[in-house]
């Protein structure tokens, strides 16, 4: 079976374009799964591609005047304005091709932003975006906290986890609430496609990006882009984090068609919570207790989520 697997993997890494368009050179810190993770999807796009980047990791080490490391039309924008400005790019070019001032054909418009600059400051202009219908793609990579300013909690950051505003202490035990779920949120605007994408899975996430770029209408993708500096483990052992994340319910890759759910991995059985808590720092801290009630929050959500794959495809196979 893995055998196969690697084979295939083989097969399908010397089927994707060798051109960069978020190339070497930028400053992200060792083992950074978000700049893998960005790389992928600036891969996927290719050329046909403007990109507004919120204030945030990928804005700062990819930036820093006067070198760059984009080979795409791109614009730093405020932390919170990503979508807003997104949504301008989309109708300046509607509006240019319309007037015959560049040729139509099909231009990619992406916004970008970590879980800080998504889920809470740019929640407003994102919600405003896909409630509008605009034809783009937004992408949040999240790494579960505002990394850039300095590890501090985002309502991204999971329960129980350690930063240096929500610090694990003997009276407070780090995050006392459970992460937003974002793409329910953007589920719930009824727009065209919701999907998460983790680096550790790499065509799975190219492969939605492709898709997300085909469809009219507003696409979500809400990456899992492990960060070993605030979540406190080596560098080598990112990808086998978002592995793991993804292996024991933490984080699920899924997307949602239309309506329609999918899990892209389907797994009868998931493997302890434990596993991926344990190789993490931030959450060193977390009791016996503690760590039996996220099990519990996460077999209950997944449970969730396969409900909702059985209810939105009863009739349809």
């Amino acid at each position: 079976m893995d055998k196969n697997l690697d084979r295939l993997n083989v097969y399908a890494s010397r089927l994707i374009s060798q051109k960069e368009y978020f190339v070497p050179g930028h400053r992200a810190c060792q083992g950074c799964a978000e700049a893998l993770a960005l790389r992928l999807v600036a891969k996927a796009l290719g050329r046909n591609n403007v990109i507004a980047s919120a204030t945030g990791c990928m804005e700062i080490v990819s930036s820093p005047l006067p070198l760059t490391s984009w080979n795409v039309p791109w614009i730093h924008v405020a932390f919170e304005n990503a979508a807003a400005v997104a949504s301008g790019i989309e109708a300046g070019l509607k509006v240019l091709m319309r007037k015959g001032r560049i040729p139509p054909k099909r231009i990619n418009v992406m916004a970008m932003a970590g879980d800080g600059g998504t889920s809470d400051i740019g929640l407003q202009a994102l919600s405003g975006a896909m409630e509008r219908g605009h034809d783009f793609i937004y992408v949040c990579f999240d790494n579960e906290a505002y990394m850039n300013t300095g590890i501090q909690r985002s309502s991204s950051t999971p329960f129980g986890a350690s930063t240096t505003t929500s610090p694990a202490g003997s009276v407070v035990p780090g995050q006392t609430t459970w992460k937003k779920n974002m793409p329910e949120i953007a589920v719930a605007h009824n727009i065209p496609y919701v999907a998460t994408a983790c680096s550790s899975y790499p065509f799975d996430l190219m492969e939605k990006v492709k898709k997300a770029a085909a469809i009219e209408g507003p696409a979500y993708i809400h990456i899992l882009s492990v960060c070993p500096t605030g979540w406190r483990l080596p560098p080598q052992m990112a990808i086998h984090a978002g592995r793991l994340a993804v292996e024991t319910g933490m984080f699920p890759l899924y997307e949602v068609e239309q309506g329609r759910y999918h899990l892209n991995i389907d797994l009868s059985e998931l493997r302890p919570i434990e596993e991926y808590l344990k190789i993490q720092g931030r959450f060193r801290h977390l009791t016996p207790e503690m760590i039996e009630q996220i099990q519990q929050r996460v077999g209950e959500e997944y449970e969730k989520l396969k409900k909702k794959v059985r209810m939105t495809n009863e009739g349809q196979e």
